[in-house]
Order: C-alpha cells, then structure tokens, then sequence
C-alpha cells in the first residue's frame, strides 16, 4: 500500500472550497478520503480470492441562502474537482433554504492521538496475510472435525482524510487498521449449530488470527447439543457481540442530539437524571488510544474529544455534530460521521465514535460463578427492529447457553429476549474486567438481572 500525498489532498480541497465560493456560495466545504488495502477472503473451509483495492474521492458542500448543496467525484483531478464544486453550488441554488443552518464549523486545534497507524500494516504483502489467514483457519481445522469455517478472512486498510472548508479549517489525518474473523458451524450427524463468530480487529499489527480461528470452532462445539427452555426471568450475561447490537438502535440512538431534538429519545428530557445502574459509566471517546473509530477530527473538521454520556447511572451529555449543536446554541462533540465505503460520497450524520463502558473488577469466571440459573448470550438477532423512542426490544438470542449453578451447563435454542433497554442498564449487577473492541463499543461482559427470556420448551 503506498503513503497518501497528504498535501495534494490538501491543495485538492482548498481548490474546490475556492471554486465554489468564487461561483457565489457564501461558505463552501470539501471532505476528501483515499483508502486502499489487501483483503484474504475464507469460505467453506477454504482460501479462495486475495483482492487488493482503493477508493478516493472528494465531495463538496456548497452553502446559499442558507440551502445546502453537495456533489462529489471519485476522480482526483483538476478538472473533476472543479466540476463537484461548480454542482454543489448549482444544487444549492435550486434547493430549498434550512432556517436551522448556521454555518460550517470554525478551526480548532486537534489532540492528539495514540495507536492508530502502523508502518507494519502498510508494508504487510499479500503472502503474509495469506499466511495469517491459514494460522486461522487450521486452528480451526485442529480443534475438532465436526467444525466448519464457513465464512471469514484477513484484511488491511491503509486511510486518510482530510477536511477544508471556507472558514480556515485545514485539518487531515492518516491511519491504518487491520482485522481477522471467522464464522463456523458445527455438524454432528443431524445436529446443525447455528453460526458462531469470532472477531479481531486492531488499528496496529497485533492479532490474533490463532485465537480468533480458535474461540470461533470452541463457540460452534459447544452450541451442539442444543436445548430448549422454558419461558421465564433471568440475570442474564451479554458479552461485547451481543450488548452491541442491542444498544446500537436503542441507547446509542437515544443520545444522539438529532435523536432527542427531533423528539425520537426516550432520553431527551433526562439530562442530571439517574438512566441505569450506578455501575454503570460511559464515555464516548474518539480520541481513545487504539479505538477502531479514533481519529484527530470528525466528518466536518472538528476535534474529536473524551465525551461523558452517563456517570455513575446518571444522563450527562448528549452526543452532537456541527449542525445539531448549532441549532441548540451547543458545541458540537465531533460526532459527525461520514458512512459507508465511500465517505466522500456522503454527507455527515451524528454518529457515536468509541462508545466506551468502563470495565469492572469481575472476571469472566466470577461473573458466571455467581449466577444460580441464567443465559450466557454471545450474539442477537432483529435488534434493528428495537424502537429507540421507547427502548423495547424483542431479539433472538443465538448462540446462547443455559447457566446453571455458576457454570455454562448447555446451548440453548428458540430462545427469544424481550424488555426495555433502560430497564437492561437499571439493572446491571456486574461489569467484567475483560474490557474489548468491538466496532463502535468497548465493552467487558456485562450481567444484567431479571431479563425476560420467552422459550419453547
């Protein structure tokens, strides 16, 4: 992977911010990505593709009258930029006015950040993530016959952004991250598992892939032989997979601002008020040393920053982006996101960064020797159907094993969890020590009293 030309995307930008406040915009932005990297792809069993790719790009956001415009091109040139800029200004023109515009942000000085980029990972070829690849998938392999990866692989990224808009801001960023993970199934005759995942991700050359290819057949072994269960109330214990996806549609959207002003969040009254248990504490931190979604700046430039969401039980800090901030005379946190592949093809949305539980002092073993009868859940299903006006959700919960008498005792099947997610952070009793990474979340185990599991047994 070659080094990006920082300063070519820099004088990149400022020519489209140029251009557009020379076609008569009065404020102009120009957000710039360029990423590239090695993927090894695993499927049944076998290494079948190695695909090297990259992706750049710029988009442009004209302002008017008060009406946003924007357009962007996936070609970096001269020609192509001015063209993105010379659109984005006309869709201004032809668009409707925001009273709730304000302006793009104005400089700011950024912090600093740790662990997110590694000279390792740009130089790794292709042989040696093939390499990794196959320590995968033998750890599975050696574990037990009965497992099968299904699904998985190897990749690099090597990233850059930069960010220039009419008000001085000039900010840019570099980093790298690479990743391995491997979905299995188990099969014992008629005996079917359903699929266990496993999952490591870092922004320096330090995994796993042994490990990885290791727990994922260890999860798909133990969820044969799997029960049914009667209906009933439990502690239950989620660890990081499980707890992620049932607060991304629930809690995490709860303390978005453009959640709360638009009247979306069952929190958008509760700021200084008591929302979960006193264990529980949450930062979201994007300049968290090593975290997956770190970065110097967001989406619009500004400094990315250490936000308190909930101390001690308690709503302290709504989470907001340049726009959402200015419409409530805030400042903004810098959780402004630009999603997907192609970041330069999307405008900002609020999205949380490192959204950081802080850890406890149990381990994983004290957390389960202190439950009497409950479920383990590794992963849920459906959580995007959760409703985050009200916090319900209703998910399957797979794989998940019965507990029994401070023990994993079975795997459990056709188990469905159903309640209210501040309900789930009222009634956190325990916080593992086993704190990890996990896409948006940093999270250890975590155990969660009277949780209503609906079975068919």
């Amino acid at each position: 992977m070659a080094e990006p030309k920082i300063t070519e995307l820099v004088d990149f930008g400022k020519r489209a911010v140029k251009v557009a406040v020379g076609r008569g915009a009065e404020e102009a932005e120009a957000f710039l990505s360029m990423s590239s990297g090695t993927s090894i792809d695993i499927e049944r069993g076998q290494i079948v593709r190695s695909i090297k790719r990259m992706d750049q790009g710029l988009g442009v956001r004209a302002v008017y009258r008060k009406a946003v415009g924007f357009s962007y091109t996936n070609t970096l040139t001269i020609k192509n930029i001015e063209e993105a800029a010379a659109r984005a200004f006309r869709a201004a023109r032809a668009s409707r006015p925001d009273k709730n515009w304000l302006k793009f942000p104005s400089p700011k000085r950024c912090g600093e950040t740790k662990d997110t980029y590694d000279k390792k990972i740009v130089a790794v070829s292709s042989a040696e993530l093939m390499e990794t690849a196959a320590v995968m998938l033998g750890a599975v392999e050696a574990y037990d016959k009965r497992v099968l990866a299904v699904d998985g692989g190897v990749a690099t990224s090597l990233f850059s952004t930069v960010v220039v808009n009419s008000h001085g801001v000039e900010a840019y960023d570099v980093g790298t991250g690479i990743t391995c993970s491997m979905e299995t199934i188990a099969r014992d005759g008629a005996d079917v598992t359903p699929a266990c995942f496993e999952l490591n991700a870092e922004r320096v050359y330090d995994i796993d892939p042994e490990g990885v290819g290791r727990e994922a057949a260890r999860q798909a072994v133990s969820s044969l032989k799997a029960r049914k269960i009667g209906s009933g109330v439990f502690p239950v214990i989620f660890t990081q997979a499980a707890f992620r996806s049932l607060l991304y549609y629930t809690l995490i959207n709860s303390v978005k601002a453009d959640y709360v002003q638009r009247e979306r969040s069952a929190l958008k009254d509760k700021i200084g008020e008591k929302v979960a248990s006193e264990l529980v504490t949450v930062y979201d931190d994007g300049l968290l040393d090593g975290g997956l979604l770190t970065s110097k700046f967001d989406g619009e430039g500004v400094p990315c920053q250490k936000t308190l969401v909930i101390d001690k039980g308690v709503l302290k800090h709504f989470l907001y982006d340049n726009y959402t901030a200015n419409k409530v005379g805030a400042e903004s946190t810098g959780n402004a996101s630009r999603t997907g592949l192609a970041p330069f093809a999307s405008t900002p949305v609020l999205e949380a960064s490192n959204f950081t539980f802080t850890g406890g002092n149990r381990t994983p073993e004290e957390l389960l020797g202190e439950v009497d009868e409950g479920l383990l859940v590794y992963g849920v299903q459906g959580a995007h159907s959760s409703n985050p006006e009200s916090g319900e959700f209703s998910v399957v919960a797979t794989p998940v094993w019965k507990i029994e008498d401070g023990n994993v005792a079975y795997a459990v099947r056709e188990v469905m969890l159903t309640g209210v997610v501040f309900d789930v952070l009222r009634n956190v009793s325990a916080l593992g020590n086993n704190v990890r990474k996990l896409g948006q979340l940093v999270a250890p185990w975590i155990r969660v009293e009277n949780v209503r599991a609906v079975g068919r047994g």
